[in-house]
């Protein structure tokens, strides 16, 4: 039976008038609709609707509380959100049906917090053409406007899994039957010289704690004396171009 996609599997949410008006105006996006406040007014507020026009893109009208809802920030929405296509994201239990027994690479985001790592990690994995990274809605920055400008706009075509914490994630995908390696600067087996499994998950600790979910082994990234570790975005980056070179 199909799992029942929620709205936040289909669009990624983008606020701000400028941010808004940007995606109507960028032909590489899909804008799904906007939804403005009913006391927003303003110039910068005209032209939006202008261009909603212009590009046939449906326009709603809510109250000012459902809007700062939507977007999931109360002090810089400016009265206006908008849904943008992301075609690439998913559900996990609706990805993990998709790749059947097929060789995958993914990244599980374990705790990671800084939007600007989110977003790095996005572009780098997309870049590297890593199958997906899963967004933990628990503990992950909402795939916002910092998310997205990190990503350098990359957000909304990268390969994007949605699951609900990082526990779940690793209890779906090792029943699965996917192999779940931590990046951790304690393991002493080398990514670089380890035999990897062709159904992979490389699950990133958080910037504060590290690793908290099981692994069934542990991979770490040989650095000289002195390092104790790498950015957890650079880290992504060293495994992604690592495995996609096997």
């Amino acid at each position: 039976m199909e799992s029942k996609r929620s709205p936040r599997d289909k669009w990624i949410t983008i606020y701000g008038r400028k941010p808004v008006l940007e995606a109507l105006h960028d032909p590489a996006l899909s804008v799904a609709k906007v939804v403005v406040a009913d006391n927003a007014t303003g110039g910068s507020l005209q032209e939006i609707l202008r261009a909603a026009s212009k590009y046939d893109v449906p326009v709603e009208r809510a109250t000012a509380s459902r809007v700062k809802w939507l977007a999931g920030n109360g002090k810089h929405d400016q009265g206006v959100v908008a849904d943008v296509d992301a075609p690439r994201m998913t559900p996990l239990e609706e990805f993990v049906r998709a790749r059947g027994k097929r060789p995958t690479n993914v990244f599980l985001l374990d705790g990671v917090t800084n939007p600007g790592n989110v977003g790095m990690i996005l572009r780098t994995a997309t870049g590297a053409g890593f199958d997906g990274v899963i967004l933990p809605r628990a503990g992950t920055p909402h795939v916002g406007p910092l998310v997205i400008k990190a990503s350098a706009g990359v957000a909304f075509q990268a390969p994007i899994v949605n699951t609900s914490t990082p526990r779940a994630a690793v209890d779906l995908l090792r029943t699965a039957g996917y192999h779940l390696y931590g990046l951790s600067a304690r393991s002493p087996e080398s990514l670089f010289k380890a035999d990897l499994a062709p159904r992979a998950v490389y699950v990133l600790g958080g910037e504060t704690h590290g690793l908290t979910v099981p692994t069934d082994s542990d991979l770490q990234i040989p650095l000289h004396p002195g390092v104790e570790s790498l950015n957890v975005a650079i880290a992504a980056a060293v495994v992604a171009f690592e495995v996609t070179n096997r």
